[in-house]
């Protein structure tokens, strides 16, 4: 074992410690969040990240370097921030409109952050965020000419959409973006205190070397998979090495090709930012749209979508198990009704579904692959849906072990 590996024997209750003061630390480091509704989630840098040279920094071992990050002070900071997704799928624009016409009456504000930020889902993505503890975040993501802002100052979050010109605006913030965050991390902080989640036997952590990120020093951390059959190849965290403050997040597919999610800052500054950076005022003229109003408005389905698409679903989830452990865990679910065809599907979907899905056979069968460079999901035509960020080889093993 290598000298700065974590060890497989590190005592339970040692990591049960560093993993709780992890979670107590993260819940007081917050950064613009709400990057809700991405899936996944969820990113290629430009190369003019990494500066001249890599830092020559005391040596550390991967406990010490996780240790660094859960103990991190860190809860005000300013700078850009850049993001790039590469899932594999194809372009999602054309679906996503399409998706619109499937509830509601298309009058939903532009500026609500559960429809703005699914953009985040796919391309490369630049981004201002601002933070003052957990009272105070501001997200600015940077389209052309265009900006659109979510800020939550106190009790208060406003979205603003400049192309659009109209605001959303939504009270009791404590509570409500809390549980948006635990859906989907948005910094390299959160995204490394989720992966660092899944360190046990079935991972290798290691430290590989030093690099600049956003002009600061930093360690890079290195996350593998052990086992065979995960479509990961490694998750790589850059780590401020004065504050532990992790710095940009990688996500490598055993594909190859450009990393599946590649977020980190190309500038930072962890000084305290002004309080007129969180003030917002609606401009003249901009539509403000309230988010309990719009939460309240009932949901408008298709005529006969309940009775055309729901039939014989009545017992979905029921059949749930898992099988494997660790990196390669798989979800099986039994919808306990002969799977769909693309042609019953709603046109909407059809296209995505002919564009991403492959036709497979084995001892189970026949099926569906729906593929991406993260996730797979194997769809039987007796209706078993297998699920996880493992190879096709693995899914369609475990669909002729049900055999």
């Amino acid at each position: 074992m290598a000298a700065n590996e974590v060890p497989s024997e590190t005592p339970s209750e040692v990591r049960g410690e560093a993993r709780g003061e992890t979670r107590r630390r993260a819940s007081r480091y917050v950064v613009p969040v709400a990057v809700a509704g991405v899936a996944a989630a969820t990113i290629g840098l430009v190369p003019a990240l990494a500066a001249a040279g890599d830092p020559d920094l005391p040596e550390i071992t991967a406990q010490q370097l996780i240790e660094k990050i859960a103990g991190s002070e860190t809860q005000t900071l300013s700078g850009t921030f850049k993001v790039s997704t590469d899932l594999g799928l194809p372009a999602l624009g054309g679906l996503a409109s399409g998706l619109g016409g499937l509830g509601g009456d298309g009058a939903s504000s532009t500026a609500d952050p559960a429809q703005k930020l699914t953009e985040l889902a796919s391309g490369t993505h630049t981004l201002r965020l601002a933070a003052d503890g957990p009272e105070r975040q501001k997200l600015t993501l940077l389209d052309g000419s265009d900006e659109y802002s979510l800020i939550h100052n106190g009790d208060d979050v406003w979205a603003y959409d400049s192309k659009s010109n109209e605001v959303f605006h939504e009270k009791g913030a404590s509570e409500g973006p809390e549980a948006e965050r635990k859906e989907l991390p948005a910094t390299p902080k959160e995204l490394a205190d989720e992966v660092l989640k899944a360190a046990g036997d079935t991972t290798s952590i290691t430290v590989d070397g030093t690099a600049k990120v956003a002009g600061r020093d930093a360690y890079q951390l290195v996350i593998k998979p052990k086992q065979a059959g995960s479509t990961v190849a490694s998750v790589k965290i850059a780590v401020d090495a004065a504050n532990g403050t992790p710095l940009k997040f990688t996500l490598s597919s055993v594909e190859g090709g450009k990393p599946v999610v590649d977020a980190g800052f190309t500038k930072v500054d962890f000084a305290r930012p002004d309080a007129s950076v969180f003030a917002f005022e609606a401009p003249k003229g901009a539509k403000v749209t309230e988010g309990a109003e719009e939460a309240a408005k009932p949901e408008k389905l298709p005529e006969n979508f309940e009775k055309e698409f729901g039939k014989g679903f009545e017992d979905f989830g029921k059949g749930l198990n898992v099988i494997g452990e660790g990196w390669t865990t798989i979800a099986r679910l039994d919808t306990g009704a002969p799977a769909p065809k693309t042609e019953e599907a709603p046109k909407e979907f059809q296209g995505l579904l002919d564009s991403f899905g492959d036709e497979v056979t084995g001892k189970f069968g026949s099926g569906t692959l729906f593929k991406t460079k993260l996730v797979n999901a194997l769809l039987t035509d007796d209706g078993k849906v297998y699920v996880g960020a493992v190879t096709k080889d693995a899914l369609v093993d475990a669909a002729n072990a049900d055999k």
